[in-house]
């Protein structure tokens, strides 16, 4: 019988393996079995793996192995992450460790004061987990120095595609030290992270992790319309039909006031998210599945690996932006042979992104109101989309012909207009520059100018929003989940 490979074999510290005998873990997964040795050589390192496959170790613990000293505003390593529930899971896994081996990890992302940040970063810590936006913000102000930085993580970086982070990654990307070692993981290989790759990494090590796809064409889909005035009680009257229910919410925030508002309604519901603590979440996990609670409200990050086998229906209580996440929540329920049911409560602002979600999977998406009244079908948008597409296909002609015309111009016309084009598709920035100021204006799905005064006056947002947009943290999906 083959001898198994221990973690003491890949390399790591005895200091290391010892806290992993304490968490139990006694021998790698694949991906932390393919990865740590890379790692611990210096080689830069392509892991193609998805959450939950142990990769948080793999590319965690051999940066805590890294000998260097960090300086004033200068770390050692620096992990990139989508959503700040991953950095803080992220900070959490590894702190165990950081602590044996003496080093100093910081958690950086936005919606928190800046102040306990930069205290940290002042001391000098070894290793930061960054959502890219707030690591932008810092390294503005000065407070935070990546050129002599040794290693650098990109995690998720798929994910980051889809939130639009890119142009933030390949900012932060530059400002590193041109010698250091790139790592990243991605559960997807597309054009997006090919292009990092072939852009910035030096003969890579490659590894893949398979998994199987979740396969969501034996569960039933329906389609709800809503208002948020009248979500709660349809959420009451789907989880009342069904012994058991994972609700999807995309803030932390709004999974515990759904928990809340459901108690109020008799129904048992317990929440996991990033604002709790590992201990919290494992019991939360463990009273929903002995039962002792019918629903389980979750974040997408945190639900993450989360199996279950007797979910008798997922619900979206906010509607995921992409179809990779709604193929994850959907896969929650419908396992081990049952049936499974999916339902998603859609507001009106959300049909046109839902149906267009809902198309590329091949779904049919039929709205229907808590009645069972249906408003609309597939088939009957059929012409629409079709006259939609062509009409998309002719702007990006004069796209393109203005991009020729841009071409033949100064470079600074040119280099303006491929700024603008790294923003999201709904925004613009004025042409000189000013992010704050009255001449930045949005564009609504029907290609109208909204007045910005008055969008601050709906929004009641503060006069960094714009800024916050530009950076991209949390523009398209919420960053605080």
């Amino acid at each position: 019988m083959e001898k198994s490979v221990t973690f003491s074999d890949l390399g790591l510290s005895r200091e290391i393996c010892r806290e992993l005998e304490k968490q139990r873990i006694s021998s790698p997964f694949p991906i932390q079995e393919a990865t740590i040795s890379a790692m611990l050589d210096g080689q830069d390192v392509l892991g193609r793996a998805p959450t939950g496959s142990g990769k948080t170790f793999a590319f965690g613990l051999p940066i805590l192995e890294l000998k260097e000293q960090p300086s004033k505003h200068r770390p050692v390593t620096l992990i990139l992450a989508p959503t700040r529930e991953l950095v803080c899971q992220i900070v959490e896994a590894l702190e165990p460790f950081a602590k044996v081996k003496n080093k100093k990890l910081v958690a950086i992302y936005g919606g928190v004061s800046y102040v306990p940040q930069k205290r940290k970063l002042e001391k000098g810590v070894d290793v930061i987990v960054a959502c890219p936006g707030r690591l932008l913000d810092l390294i503005d102000q000065h407070v935070v120095k990546l050129d002599t930085l040794k290693t650098l993580v990109i995690d998720e970086a798929d994910r980051m595609a889809d939130m639009g982070f890119l142009p933030d990654v390949n900012t932060i990307v530059k400002l590193s030290s041109p010698d250091r070692q790139l790592v990243m993981f991605s559960a997807t290989l597309d054009n997006d992270i090919d292009v990092l790759t072939k852009r910035y990494q030096k003969n890579p090590k490659y590894f893949e992790v398979k998994v199987e796809e979740e396969d969501i064409s034996k569960v039933s889909h329906e389609f709800i319309a809503t208002r948020n005035n009248t979500k709660i009680q349809a959420l009451t009257e789907v989880v009342s039909d069904t012994d058991s229910a994972i609700i999807f919410s995309k803030t932390r925030m709004g999974a515990d006031r759904i928990v809340s508002s459901l108690r109020l309604y008799g129904v048992d519901a317990v929440s996991i998210h990033g604002g709790k603590s590992q201990a919290q979440r494992s019991k939360a996990l463990e009273i929903f599945t002995k039962k002792r609670a019918d629903v389980l409200v979750a974040t997408d990050v945190c639900a993450r690996g989360i199996h279950v086998d007797s979910v008798g229906c997922v619900v979206n209580y906010d509607f995921p932006v992409d179809a990779k996440d709604y193929v994850h929540r959907s896969g929650r329920t419908g396992r081990a042979g049952m049936t499974g049911r999916v339902v998603s409560l859609i507001k009106n602002e959300e049909v046109r992104s839902a149906r267009k979600v809902i198309g590329s999977l091949g779904i049919e998406f039929e709205l229907k109101e808590l009645d069972g009244k249906v408003l609309e079908k597939s088939a009957e948008f059929g012409e629409r989309e079709k006259n939609r597409s062509s009409h998309s296909g002719n702007s990006s002609a004069r796209r393109d012909r203005g991009r020729r015309d841009v071409g033949r111009g100064d470079s600074s016309r040119r280099d303006r207009y491929s700024s603008e084009r790294n923003f999201e598709p709904d925004r613009r920035v004025s042409e000189n520059g000013d992010r704050g100021n009255s001449k930045f204006s949005t564009v609504d799905s029907r290609g109208a100018k909204e007045n910005p005064s008055s969008r601050f006056r709906k929004s009641a947002a503060p006069k960094t929003f714009s800024r916050n947009r530009t950076r991209g943290q949390g523009t398209r999906k919420s960053a605080t989940g």
